[in-house]
């Protein structure tokens, strides 16, 4: 068993909401990684860490370091306020922004981005009939 690096005395500990954020943080990289339809060897050899470090991260037993925050987002090809679940604010005609349930549409997304990579592969094919045909019309 791997001994702590830290003294006992500057262990820190963290909160309930800091450890959920982690789980949370951990489960948008695993679907945001099987979204771009990358194993998790794959992005860990592009972050230059081991599957296990990466497997760690993704279920939230480690932290993330804020260090490698913006090379994940690269890989997995998002902006860092889509990697932290910031959401973007849109305006209505009121200013404010607006709230309720996601749309239809990035509910199934995130649905999708869940399915096994063969029945992904199957959606991302009808999707771009279907998208290839409007672009005609």
């Amino acid at each position: 068993m791997a001994a702590s690096l830290l003294p006992p005395s500057l262990a820190m500990t963290i909160s309930t909401a800091e450890r959920d954020f982690f789980v949370e943080m951990g489960a948008r990289i695993a679907a945001l990684r099987k979204a771009c339809n990358m194993t998790q060897v794959q992005l860990a050899e592009k972050l230059g860490i081991s599957q296990q470090t990466l497997q760690s991260y993704e279920c939230g037993r480690r932290r993330v370091p804020v260090s490698a925050m913006p090379a994940v987002a690269q890989h997995l090809a998002v902006s860092l306020d889509e990697l932290f679940d910031a959401p973007a604010q849109t305006p209505t005609r009121r200013g404010a922004a607006k709230r309720g349930p996601a749309p239809r549409w990035q509910q199934q997304i995130e649905q999708i981005a869940t399915l096994p990579r063969a029945k992904q592969q199957v959606v991302m094919q009808m999707l771009d009939g279907l998208l290839a045909g409007s672009a005609t019309t």
